[in-house]
């Protein structure tokens, strides 16, 4: 009796000091947006008996690193809707990876919907159009996702926008989340100037962009950049902004001007030139893996290349 009297005593009191812990961690994991993965029969289908069990061994890491790698391949092979799905299981298992959410947005919105607009084999451009936008759909719904398990960090923010702007032609959508992502850590320093030059090119709008881009041009030389005097221009011009309110015209920019807009446009576009950067890769390792196949005779298989 004794022990069992000495065995629940030390059961309350390891309870009692595990309770503060337990509550900080949980806390913790709250602060920094982990949603967890759910284990179910459906996660259990989708990635296999292997794969399930090794997720549930906490080896979601290398378990999504492997179905990146055949999402890539299924790239290879245009195999849209094998990378859908593959993708929904990496985002499942990793959803604090930005470059997952990232990439299947890319893959979808811009890859399998340019497919689509360009698949010969669908005569119809009623057809094609509808399934190009039916991509454009699910690169957003990656993007919105996303932005749920990770409302604190800007790059998803940005290429929602950036897919609003290009894709959809929505400027008052691309300037929301160009807005939303701006006072995020770590944003951009041009999220403020693009998300008020996109509201610029809205209808109805015009009068709260132009005080929005006469702000960043108060603030000084450094937002006087090239783009942000013309729309300003445009919309003294269209709001009938009296000649002594307007901003002086200038023939010349400085050359630090157009440095920091240079710069700003070439960071935007960085996540382009990363994609163009791995299809060029992977077209290079392609065609190296195509000629060892003919100097050997066709003996080798492509996996020990």
């Amino acid at each position: 009796m004794m022990r069992v009297l000495v065995v629940l005593a030390i059961l309350v009191a390891v309870g009692a000091l595990k309770l503060p812990v337990e509550h900080d961690l949980t806390a913790l994991h709250r602060q920094e947006h982990f949603r967890g993965v759910e284990f179910n029969l459906d996660l259990r289908e989708k990635l296999g008996q292997l794969g399930f069990i090794a997720a549930l061994s906490g080896f979601r890491a290398i378990v999504s690193d492997a179905l990146f790698i055949q999402a890539h391949v299924a790239w290879e092979r245009t195999e849209w809707g094998r990378i859908l799905l593959l993708f929904r299981h990496i985002t499942t298992l990793q959803p604090r990876v930005l470059l997952f959410w990232d990439t299947a947005a890319w893959h979808m919105a811009w890859n399998a919907s340019v497919a689509a607009m360009n698949d010969q084999s669908q005569p119809r451009l009623a057809l094609r159009v509808k399934a190009q936008r039916e991509y454009f759909a699910l690169g957003k719904d990656f993007l919105e996702r996303g932005i749920k398990n990770n409302p604190d960090r800007p790059q998803l923010y940005e290429a929602l926008a950036r897919l609003y702007k290009e894709k959809y032609k929505d400027h008052e959508r691309a300037s929301e989340f160009y807005a939303k992502a701006a006072p995020l850590p770590d944003a951009a320093t041009f999220d403020r100037r693009f998300s008020a030059y996109e509201l610029s090119y809205c209808e109805g709008r015009e009068r709260e962009a132009y005080e929005r881009l006469r702000g960043l041009y108060d603030e000084g030389e450094q937002e006087r950049l090239p783009t942000l005097i013309a729309r300003l221009k445009f919309l003294e011009d269209k709001l009938n902004i009296p000649q002594d309110q307007r901003i002086p015209d200038r023939k010349t920019l400085s050359s630090s001007s157009q440095k920091i807009e240079s710069f700003e446009v070439l960071k935007e576009l960085q996540c382009v030139r990363h994609a163009l950067m791995r299809s060029g890769e992977q077209r290079r390792r392609s065609a190296e893996r195509t000629e060892a196949r003919r100097l050997l005779g066709g003996h080798c298989s492509v996996s020990t290349i």
